[in-house]
């Protein structure tokens, strides 16, 4: 069935699938946590929370990226994608912050357990739930691109890390009787939470700010182009990613004695080329007479 839904349709019914999940794991989480008093339980149910919480930013901006242009977004919608993945990174970082404080002050003054044995069993649950869902959500990134999935997934492998890490809290408390490795584990997952939303930000801010696609993207763009016959020369390309799309913009240098329709028809050419490169993609070749002397952005960058 996943294999053979279009893009749009994949990415909002991972969207979907996601936030269902985390809701009905976040809900046995907290429910363990009354049960054990276990403040690693506690930061895993919060976790949780910050997925389902994540989930909905990344549904709605999934559903807004997907709009098509329109007289105020002549791009496209498609950096709602990024926004949300911003927003799910700020709120596992102040997740992160507080549960790290508060592991703190299990630390200095221990508390006791019970119930391990549930709280094990819950947690492993949880762990296979996740890993269906990361899996899941793999086969969607690389079949559509999606930033905001992608940010999604990170939310879930945090979540299997956070899994074991109370996993192993719960186990030595139960066997060795270590009162503080409960605490022990929960700082270290929020340690673990706060450097993923670093890594999400970054992730988020590529698009957001405009970044050139990579060097690798920007010398298939040219030889794309060089490829197609009439064309003398390339330079000038600006690229970036738009989240649903990238956008390609590259000066064509053609031969100065040709017509207007033949050179129209070149740079048609090299627009052609270049969109094959990528699954999405919006291509703006401007024709120049080759050899012209002009104020040129190649050389303003170096």
């Amino acid at each position: 069935m996943l294999f053979n839904l279009p893009s749009k349709k994949l990415t909002r019914l991972a969207s979907l699938i996601s936030l269902s999940v985390a809701l009905m794991l976040v809900g046995i989480k907290i429910w363990a946590w009354l049960l054990t008093g276990s403040i690693s339980m506690l930061t895993s149910a919060a976790d949780g929370l910050v997925d389902v919480m994540a989930s909905i930013v990344t549904l709605a901006g999934v559903y807004y990226a997907q709009r098509p242009a329109d007289k105020g977004h002549r791009y496209g919608h498609g950096k709602a994608e990024a926004v949300a993945a911003f927003v799910q990174a700020l709120l596992l970082a102040g997740a992160g912050l507080v549960l790290g404080i508060e592991s703190v002050g299990r630390l200095i003054h221990p508390q006791p357990l019970s119930q391990q044995g549930l709280g094990i069993w819950v947690i492993v649950g949880s762990t296979f739930c996740a890993g269906v869902l990361v899996t899941m959500q793999t086969f969607v990134v690389k079949r559509t691109g999606s930033t905001a999935i992608a940010a999604d997934r990170a939310h879930y492998v945090t979540d299997i890390a956070v899994n074991i890490a109370v996993l192993a809290a719960l186990v030595l408390d139960g066997l060795f009787g270590w009162a503080r490795s409960d605490a022990a584990g929960a700082f270290g997952i929020s340690c673990y939470m706060l450097w993923n939303a670093r890594g999400m930000v970054l992730s988020a801010l590529i698009q957001l700010l405009d970044q050139e696609l990579d060097v690798k993207d920007r010398r298939r763009i040219r030889a794309a182009a060089l490829s197609c016959e009439g064309v003398q020369g390339v330079h000038d390309i600006r690229t970036r990613n738009g989240g649903d799309r990238v956008f390609v913009e590259l000066h064509v240098e053609v031969d100065g004695q040709l017509t207007v329709d033949v050179g129209h028809e070149i740079g048609d050419a090299a627009e052609a080329a270049v969109r094959k490169l990528f699954p999405a993609a919006e291509v703006s070749a401007h024709l120049e007479p080759a050899g012209i002397d002009d104020e040129r952005l190649d050389n303003l960058v170096k």
